[in-house]
């Protein structure tokens, strides 16, 4: 290199105010953290996220409906099925986005019920009789089924494919840089899921947004962005140590290439979240909960990359030092 890391301009202090980053991630996943428990103990399936049918098992109904659908009758529609022996209806209203002055369709009314082996063509009557009976206009659009069986054993699959993503990017990082690289970043990366996770819950609680296998897709792909920007951070923070080392603190060294690698970081996500953007804003609805989990996730992880990840360990590195001065003194 050229230049010293010690000449590098100071956009922004990240050592100086670390316990503000630390408390900052704190404040963004404890809202998601207490939606989590309180989804356990509320839904019938005791999972933290409201789970689609995807993973439960049911039938899905879409209806197109020319007219506006408020919250008060969609819960007159919950009350008349309950009526009609159809079990724990979960009702979604969806706005078409893609529409034009020749298409009369408001809202996309999407129906949720339990799977049926015996009387699902049974259901489906009753659903749309209910429903016409207030929307005499409203017509089926789609209708898909999944066992619960089936189900099941998506939501496995998905929970083993997590699991072995991060462990595959732990053992790697921990080949590529030094062990407690590793650690940070596994650290870095549960901190992005938990907050996307979070952010999920509380959509289900308070609008009954569920997530399906595109879900499980969109954190798989916001586990590797992150961990790419990451490693870009940290690869800095590795060349630095090699020749400044002897010069400057590690801290100095953290915090100057955190900086040198600012510009790109926010770059790199700012045109990718204008691409989300436009798709989240001008897309298909059934995208829509994918965008915004990859909107969420690659913003939560160019901040974990540049604020919690760097400042993990910038302390890490203190710690140890606080212990070998701490046998050093025992030893004397």
């Amino acid at each position: 290199m050229s230049y010293s890391v010690l000449n590098t301009k100071k956009v922004i202090d990240v050592i100086k105010y670390r316990w503000v980053w630390l408390t900052i991630s704190l404040l963004l996943l404890i809202p998601g953290i207490i939606a989590m428990g309180w989804s356990m103990k509320v839904y019938p399936t005791h999972t933290p996220l409201l789970v689609g049918i995807d993973f439960t098992g049911g039938t899905i109904i879409q209806y197109s409906v020319n007219e506006d659908v408020s919250t008060e009758e969609i819960g007159k529609i919950r009350t008349k099925l309950l009526e009609k022996d159809i079990e724990n209806p979960v009702i979604q209203v969806l706005k078409p986005t893609n529409t034009d002055s020749d298409n009369v369709v408001k809202n996309i009314v999407s129906i949720r019920t339990q799977f049926s082996e015996t009387g699902q063509n049974e259901s489906i009557d009753k659903v749309s009789e209910v429903l016409s009976a207030d929307y005499p206009d409203a017509q089926i659009v789609q209708v898909s089924s999944v066992g619960p069986v089936l189900g099941k054993q998506l939501f496995v699959n998905s929970m083993i494919a997590i699991g072995l993503a991060l462990l595959a990017i732990v053992m790697y990082l921990t080949l590529r840089f030094h062990f407690e690289f590793a650690v940070v970043a596994f650290l870095a990366l549960f901190h992005d899921v938990i907050f996307v996770i979070g952010v999920f819950s509380i959509l289900g609680l308070l609008y009954g947004v569920h997530i399906d296998s595109l879900f499980v897709t969109a954190i798989l792909t916001v586990l590797g962005f992150s961990v790419h920007d990451t490693i870009v951070v940290f690869d800095r923070i590795r060349e630095n140590l090699k020749f400044y080392s002897k010069k400057a603190t590690y801290d100095d060294i953290v915090n100057a290439s955190v900086n040198q690698t600012l510009a790109r970081s926010i770059n790199t996500s700012l045109t990718t979240l204008i691409t989300l953007g436009a798709l989240y804003f001008f897309g298909g609805v059934t995208t829509k909960d994918f965008v915004l989990v990859m909107i969420l996730g690659i913003t939560i992880g160019t901040y974990s990359s540049i604020f919690f990840a760097s400042t993990l360990v910038a302390l890490w590195n203190d710690i140890e030092i606080a212990k070998k001065e701490k046998s050093a003194a025992a030893g004397t």
